[in-house]
């Protein structure tokens, strides 16, 4: 897959975000029956559907791509009609239409609740506790890719090299709990029901619009102060991210696979902030200095079973300079990836 110096559109950006990998071709060639995605309307569910629907037709595969969502802004649903997604809307915590939906013996699961969690801690265990329950009564004969997060690892060692999936988990505060507790429920019906799947533990997909390296550079170029106490961070171009949970399809078993998604490396906030000031021609303000432990995931399983990532640290860099400099689109929503206290 070649990548281009500069993106210089949305539309380029998510077709760019969507393109399937050969592997993916392959994998979504093998997979049998259609594909359900809850929670597509997210930040990386449409470019997902999309890369499921391409990877299909191009293995030659017939089968439905299936969108669910509340679709709060209607954009987002006929944008991915417009490319082949079929889209239902549906509030997944309303039992009566979350049983009305279709079955298809593949899903991924996106749902969840993060940002905004802080205050609204009931809703954030109704979203990711409890609906996994009920998504795996309707979906007992499926299999489910489901993602989760390495904000259930809690903060480590920065020498350390990050959490492995055998490490004991350690989470801080509501939003990492109830994302452990999905785990935990999906763990239980697994094994209960023999379901097959596979729990991506993402650490900061990332593209132009979102992400911990837009945060950053968007600081420089706006000559705020990066605070670096949260001294180092994973990270993963969103694309790559994408064709692994795919990927991930050939590997879902009873219990759940554990598979952490980030980047091969651990990379110094202080030194991203630097790179971005060398290509945006600023100077850059930081503060506070490096804790030794941070939010860092071990990827190697993963590297592993997929290769590395297509994209790496410096293109994605000089991607997101560029894009930051030409008042490119944002989708306005910081990671908080400086959390040290869980929430967000």
């Amino acid at each position: 897959m070649s990548s281009p110096q500069s993106i210089a559109s949305v539309e380029e950006l998510e077709d760019l975000l969507s393109q399937p990998t050969e592997s993916v071709v392959q994998t979504l060639g093998r997979l049998k029956g259609d594909i359900l995605v809850l929670g597509v309307a997210g930040k990386m569910g449409p470019t997902l559907a999309r890369m499921a629907r391409r990877a299909s037709e191009a293995a030659g595969v017939r089968r439905r791509v299936i969108g669910v969502a509340r679709f709060s802004d209607a954009h987002h649903q006929s944008e991915l009609q417009a490319h082949g997604i079929e889209t239902i809307r549906c509030d997944l915590l309303d039992e009566a239409a979350l049983a009305a939906l279709p079955d298809a013996p593949n899903i991924v699961f996106m749902a969840g609740m993060k940002f905004g969690s802080t205050g609204q801690e009931a809703l954030t265990w109704a979203m990711n506790c409890h609906l996994p329950a009920l998504v795996c009564k309707k979906y007992s004969r499926s299999r489910i890719v489901a993602f989760s997060t390495g904000n259930i690892y809690g903060l480590t060692p920065v020498t350390g090299g990050g959490s492995l999936e055998t490490d004991a988990p350690n989470p801080v505060g509501d939003y990492a709990m109830s994302c452990l507790g999905r785990e935990r429920i999906f763990e239980h019906f697994s094994r209960r029901l023999g379901i097959p799947m596979a729990m991506i533990r993402l650490n900061y997909a990332c593209e132009l619009r979102y992400g911990v390296l837009v945060d950053i550079a968007r600081r420089v170029w706006s000559g705020e102060t990066v605070d670096v106490a949260m001294g180092h961070l994973n990270t993963i171009w969103q694309a790559d991210a994408n064709a692994m949970t795919l990927q991930a399809f050939d590997h879902v078993a009873s219990p759940p696979l554990l598979l952490n998604v980030t980047g091969p490396e651990p990379l110094s906030v202080r030194e991203m902030a630097a790179r971005f000031g060398e290509l945006m021609n600023k100077r850059v303000a930081v503060s506070g200095s490096e804790s030794p432990t941070a939010l860092l995931a071990n990827a190697a399983q993963a590297l592993r079973l997929f290769g590395p990532p297509h994209v790496g640290v410096e293109q994605m860099l000089r991607w997101i300079a560029d894009w930051v400099m030409r008042g490119g689109a944002s989708l306005g929503k910081p990671t908080h990836f400086e959390s040290r206290d869980g929430k967000f």
